[in-house]
């Protein structure tokens, strides 16, 4: 039986319970996935690309402990699609949060489609607990002191509170 490898891009900065929602279900339909971080040298990231690895790494370790190893961490830097086929993903995995997520996934998948017909995209609904969750959102929480615990995972917590105590 072939490997179904899947690719799930984002920016992961920071990585939320949303992020790992997603990660937990994406284990489901695939036998390794890549959570992909999207290196863009026009933003400046809260957190460097390695920091964000560890962090993703801590989280999915603690989260899923065994199962895990199934998620790798990888940066791209240019169409998520031809990191999907740097990695041999034949799996396209995004989240969704609510219906505007839904619209503007679905013109993407579309566009996706047809520059790489082999690559299917799997939606996958957030629970219900993370919907409300953004990294912008934890990010400007942190920024003014609140507590993100609820939003994010022991790890991250640890990292937003030290990066934003300097």
């Amino acid at each position: 039986m072939t490997e179904r490898i899947a690719l799930y891009a984002g920016s992961f900065d920071p990585p939320t319970n949303g992020h790992l929602d997603v990660l937990k279900a994406s284990l489901a339909v695939a036998d390794t996935v890549y959570a992909a971080i999207g290196i863009h040298p026009g933003k400046k990231p809260l957190f460097s690309f390695e920091e964000r690895v560890g962090l993703i790494e801590a989280a999915t370790k603690a989260e899923f402990g065994r199962d895990g190893v199934r998620i790798k961490v990888v940066a791209f830097d240019g169409l998520v699609i031809d990191a999907a086929r740097k990695q041999g993903a034949s799996i396209m995995i995004r989240g969704l949060r609510d219906g505007t997520d839904l619209d503007y996934e679905m013109q993407m998948a579309g566009m996706n489609e047809t520059m790489a017909p082999g690559l299917q995209t799997v939606f996958l609904p957030a629970s219900p607990s993370v919907r409300t969750i953004t990294a912008t959102l934890v990010r400007q929480i942190a920024s003014m002191g609140g507590d993100i615990r609820p939003f994010v995972p022991a790890a991250v917590a640890g990292a937003l509170t030290a990066k934003f105590a300097k």
